[in-house]
């Protein structure tokens, strides 16, 4: 049987949301639409001389909290339906840290990793000309997500500051330091993951060092949360990323597999043993990271999951039936919602430095992001306590339940 789609999983756990909540039926139908959805084709001369069309995306959830937020992915498997769901998850996100943002998400249908940088520039460049009008400091801010990164984040600052004859900065955050972004911007998800991570440790009275660990997908998120983790003491056992996965029962030293990774394949690790990734979340160890795209432990492998904690370092990674699964076998997950905001949480940190021109040191922002994390994490915990729900539901509680109170005390206008 196929896999629903992100977005139907989305309204599925937003309708029980809101239910739990008694919301009116009014409200509860404001919520599960995005306020707009933008489609553009995209034509772009190649280094050949051809003409390509791509297609891209951007969904604006809700705005009722403040401006949207949420990253723009490059990815050859984008479909409007992800996007969606994306920008949805994003309002939850803000909503749930408290910070005053609401949901946005774009994409393009490309693998960037087959084109040229000319090329790559070329699509980001025409892609925000035809956006340019719906995003802005005041408006919709976008950010990196999967296949973008910070010279990605400079073109579209550049491109929407010509559009409009001054530089803007605060249109855009995960940019270079030397353009107006934040320090700690790089890890901020990573090492907001971690800051739940060790606040879930608190609470579960879970006090053994090292802990064993397995992390799903090594790009930014994975990697810095692995490079973090080692740092205070605990254990990688597995890794895996596209090209395949790799295992080690005593541990593998992450800085040693980066620096590999500059020249060969993670899989090609030698001093781990390669595996089959379909099997990592099958290794006994105390918390796997997935940290690549959803849907990865499903109704199919769920029951294989041998972690006691599920940290979502990626958007959407467990199914609804595989939390079932996973709530018999009593596994704790801190839900994506929760556990990966650091990303944005940061770049409101940086859009706030921006439209102050007043920047912060590295260690202010960690501080500052610790607080945050920390707060959000016990919110949702004591609901979870409270109410006797899962840590997902509590997330969802909250954050639903804010962005509802901002709706019903703006009213609907005219």
């Amino acid at each position: 049987m196929a896999l629903q789609s992100m977005w139907d999983m989305a309204l599925a756990r937003l309708d029980i949301t809101t239910s739990m909540l008694n919301l009116s039926d009014g409200i509860a139908s404001y919520l599960r639409e995005p306020r707009k959805t933008i489609e553009v084709a995209i034509p772009v001369k190649m280094d050949n001389g051809v003409i390509n069309i791509y297609k891209g995306y951007r969904v604006q959830h809700n705005t009722n909290r403040g401006p949207a937020k949420g990253g723009i992915r490059y990815h050859q498997d984008v479909t409007l339906d992800e996007v969606k769901a994306l920008a949805m998850l994003m309002t939850w996100k803000c909503a749930v840290v408290g910070i005053p943002f609401g949901g946005a998400k774009g994409g393009v249908i490309v693998d960037p990793y087959t084109i040229s940088q000319n090329e790559l520039e070329a699509i980001t460049r025409r892609f925000i000309y035809e956006i340019i009008e719906d995003i802005g400091p005041e408006k919709d801010i976008p950010a990196p997500d999967v296949g973008t990164n910070a010279a990605v984040m400079a073109w579209i600052m550049d491109t929407y500051s010509m559009g409009k004859g001054f530089s803007v900065p605060g249109v855009v955050t995960g940019k270079p330091i030397a353009l107006g972004g934040s320090q700690g911007r790089e890890d901020a998800t990573s090492r907001g993951a971690v800051y739940t991570l060790l606040s879930t440790l608190k609470v579960l009275k879970i006090d053994k060092c090292p802990l064993d660990i397995v992390v799903q997908g090594f790009g930014n998120v994975g990697s810095n949360a692995a490079k973090i983790l080692y740092d205070i003491g605990h254990k990688i056992i597995a890794v895996s990323d596209v090209t395949g996965a790799i295992y080690n029962p005593k541990g593998i030293d992450v800085y040693d597999l980066l620096e590999s990774m500059k020249s060969s394949k993670l899989a090609d690790y030698k001093k781990a043993q390669a595996i089959d990734p379909a099997t990592l979340f099958g290794i006994s160890c105390d918390v796997a990271i997935p940290a690549a795209l959803e849907n990865q432990i499903t109704k199919a492998n769920a029951v294989l999951v041998k972690a006691k904690i599920i940290a979502e370092g990626a958007n959407g990674p467990v199914t609804p039936e595989a939390d079932a699964i996973l709530a018999d076998k009593g596994v704790f997950i801190i839900p994506d919602v929760l556990c990966n905001a650091g990303g944005v949480t940061v770049s409101y940190f940086e859009w706030v430095q921006g439209n102050l021109s007043y920047f912060w040191g590295k260690r202010e922002v960690n501080l500052k992001l610790r607080d945050i994390m920390e707060k959000a994490f016990y919110d949702v915990y004591n609901c979870h306590i409270e109410k006797k729900v899962d840590m997902r539901t509590a997330a969802s509680l909250i954050a639903v339940g804010r962005v509802a109170e901002a709706v019903t005390l703006r009213g609907i206008y005219p």
